[in-house]
C-alpha cells in the first residue's frame, strides 16, 4: 500500500497506527478507547462531541494561485492565506506524534475515469469507521497499486489558537486545492470530512474535467431511464427517490459526465429524528452491525435508541455503507438522466404540483434553489418563510452558482430530451394554516408520469407570475389541483402572494445576477399588476 508522504510522516511518529482495520476491529478499538457504546441492533453509538453538525462560518480555502481568480470568494469561502495553512498543518502533525492514529484508504466518484483516491487520518476509531462506511471501498488489488490523491487530516482534539492560526474560533476546515489536503481541527463531527470531499469535487469536477457535479439523488428504471431529484431539506427527495420500482444509484452527491451519471460516495448519511420503521423502512434496516449513529439518546437502562430524543442535537445520524440498502444499483452508475427534478414544499402555497421548465427557467431555478419553511417550526415564525440555497447546496460551492447553473444549461440544450420538472410537494388551496399539504400519492402519481412520458401528449398551460409550464392533466390526480389559483377560495388572494413569492425570488437572485447570462436573468418571475 502506497502512501500520502504526510502519511508517512505521521505513522512513524504515532504512538500506534492502525492502517486499513475492518469495522468490526475499529468497533473493538472505539470500545475499548470509551467513543461509544453498541446498540440493540448492533450498531455503533457515538458522540461527536462539543459539534453535531458542520460549522460553514469556519471552512476556509487556502487562497493561491490556483484558486485566487476562481474561487468564489464570500460567506461561503473564506480565505486562508498558505503560510497560515502552513504553519497549521505543521502544529497538527506535531500533535499527532506519540498518539493513536487511524488510517483508511478509499476513493470518490463510482465512474472509474472520474476516481478521486483519497487517504484519511482520523484521531478516533468512530471517524474511520465514517471513512469507510461513506466514501467508496477499494479491492485488496486496488489498495496495492493506488496512489492517494487526496489527503484528509481529521483531529478534533486539536485546538486552534485564532489569534495566531488565522482561524475565527478553535475548530476549522482547511481545503489546499494546490496541496490536496483537507486539515479539519477541532471538531469530531463527521459531516466535514463528508462535504470537505464534496466541496473538492465541486471544484475539480467542473473546472477542470467538464463535469457537473450535483447536491442530489438519482435512480434508474427498468429501461435503464436515469432519474435526478434535486430538494433542500423537507422537500421529500430521501421518499421520493426510494422508488420500490427504480434501482438506487445514489442519495446525495453525483457527477454529470458525458455519458454517465455517477455516485461519488459509497454510503449515505441520513437523519434519524423521528425515524421509524413504517416512515423509512429502508434506513430503519440499515441501521445494524456495521453501521455508525451518531449523537443519539436511549431509553432509560437499555441500549435502545429514542430516536425521539433530540436532547443534543436534532441532527441525529447513521452512516452506513449503500448496500445496507435494498434495490441498488451496481455499480452506482447510470446513463445521462431523462428526467430531473426540482422538488420545493412551498408553503406559501403558489407554485404547481407540477410543471416543466425550459433550460433557461431551469438554470434560474437550479440557481434559486427554493423550498419554505413553515410557521411554527422556529420561534417568532408566524407566516412561511423562503429559504434559498443555491444550486440546492451553496455550502459546499467553491465556484460562483452561474458555472454550475450554466454547466446544467448547456447539457440541457445538447440533449434536448432531457425533462425538466419544478414539483411542489408543498401546500395547495392556500398557504400553510389554510391550504392543506400536497398528498404524497399525488405527488408520486405526477412524477410517475413525467417518467413514463404520459405528459407528452398533454395540452400544457402557463403561470402568470412564474411563467412555467403546467400540466391540465394527469393520471391519478384531480385535474383541479394542477393550477394552483383554481385551489384557491379566493383567486386574487392566490395573485397577491404569488406576486410576493415572486419579489421573493428576485431579491434572492440579486446577489448572483453580476455572474449570470441574460438568458438566465429572463427566467425570473414577473409579479403581475392586481386590481
Amino acid at each position: 500500500m502506497k502512501h500520502h508522504v504526510l502519511v508517512e510522516q505521521i505513522i512513524s511518529k504515532a504512538g500506534a497506527a492502525h492502517i486499513q482495520l475492518t469495522v468490526e476491529q475499529l468497533i473493538e478499538k472505539a470500545l475499548l478507547n470509551n467513543e461509544g457504546q453498541i446498540t440493540d441492533n448492533g450498531a455503533f453509538a457515538a458522540d461527536t462531541g462539543e459539534f453535531t453538525g458542520r460549522s460553514p462560518k469556519d471552512k476556509f480555502v487556502v487562497v493561491d494561485a490556483e484558486t485566487k481568480d476562481v474561487v468564489w470568494w464570500g460567506d461561503v469561502n473564506n480565505k486562508i492565506e498558505t503560510e497560515q495553512f502552513d504553519a497549521l498543518l505543521s502544529k497538527v502533525l506535531a500533535h499527532l506524534q506519540n498518539r493513536e492514529v487511524f488510517i483508511r484508504q478509499s476513493y470518490a466518484c463510482a465512474d472509474a475515469e472520474y476516481r478521486l483516491n483519497i487517504e484519511v487520518v482520523t484521531e478516533t476509531a468512530y471517524q474511520n469507521i465514517f471513512a469507510n462506511n461513506l466514501f467508496l471501498r477499494p479491492t485488496r488489488d486496488e489498495l496495492d497499486s493506488q496512489s492517494p490523491e487526496w489527503l484528509i487530516i481529521a483531529a478534533p482534539s486539536f485546538l486552534a489558537n485564532p489569534l495566531l492560526d488565522g482561524t475565527r474560533k478553535h475548530n476549522f476546515t482547511m481545503i489546499d486545492f494546490t496541496k490536496k489536503i483537507i486539515l479539519i481541527g477541532g471538531s469530531g463531527y463527521t459531516g466535514e470530512i463528508k462535504k470537505g470531499i464534496f466541496t473538492v469535487l465541486n471544484y475539480v469536477l467542473p473546472h477542470q474535467k467538464q463535469v457537473l457535479s450535483m447536491h442530489c439523488s438519482a435512480n434508474i428504471g427498468v429501461q435503464n431511464d436515469t432519474a435526478i431529484f434535486f430538494g433542500l431539506s423537507g422537500t421529500g427527495k430521501t421518499t421520493l427517490s426510494a422508488d420500490p420500482n427504480r434501482k438506487l444509484i445514489g442519495d446525495d452527491e453525483h457527477g454529470w459526465a458525458n455519458h454517465s451519471v455517477f455516485n461519488f460516495e459509497g454510503g449515505c448519511y441520513a437523519k434519524c429524528v423521528d425515524l421509524s420503521q413504517e416512515k423509512e423502512p429502508q434506513i430503519w434496516s440499515a441501521i445494524k452491525n456495521g453501521a455508525l449513529v451518531e449523537n443519539v439518546r436511549f431509553f432509560p437502562g437499555t441500549n435502545k435508541v429514542d430516536y425521539t430524543d433530540i436532547s443534543v442535537t436534532e441532527n441525529t445520524r447513521v452512516a452506513y455503507p449503500i448496500d445496507f440498502i435494498d434495490n441498488i444499483a451496481c455499480p452506482s452508475v447510470g446513463q445521462i438522466p431523462e428526467n430531473i427534478f426540482f422538488l420545493t414544499a412551498d408553503a406559501f402555497g403558489v407554485l404547481p404540483p407540477i410543471s416543466k421548465l425550459t433550460p433557461n427557467q431551469a438554470m434560474y431555478h437550479f440557481i434559486s434553489g427554493y423550498t419554505a419553511k413553515v410557521a411554527g417550526t422556529e420561534a417568532g415564525v408566524t407566516e412561511p418563510q423562503a429559504t434559498f440555497s443555491a444550486c440546492f447546496g451553496k455550502a459546499f460551492l467553491p465556484l460562483h452558482p452561474a458555472k454550475y447553473a450554466e454547466m446544467l444549461g448547456r447539457k440541457l440544450i445538447s440533449n434536448p430530451n432531457i425533462k425538466v420538472w419544478l414539483v411542489n410537494t408543498g401546500w395547495s388551496g392556500g398557504a400553510y394554516g389554510v391550504g392543506s399539504r400536497m398528498k404524497l400519492a399525488y405527488t408520486r402519481a405526477m412524477i410517475t408520469a413525467a417518467l413514463e412520458h404520459k405528459f407528452d401528449n398533454i395540452d400544457f398551460i402557463t403561470h402568470s407570475v412564474f411563467g412555467i409550464a403546467m400540466p391540465q392533466s394527469c393520471p391519478d390526480v384531480p385535474s383541479e389541483l394542477l393550477n394552483p389559483r383554481n385551489t384557491w377560495a379566493d383567486e386574487t388572494e392566490y395573485d397577491g402572494t404569488a406576486n410576493h413569492l415572486a419579489e421573493l425570488f428576485n431579491a434572492n437572485f440579486k446577489q448572483y445576477a453580476d455572474g449570470c447570462s441574460q438568458e438566465i436573468l429572463s427566467a425570473a418571475p414577473k409579479a403581475q399588476a392586481t386590481a
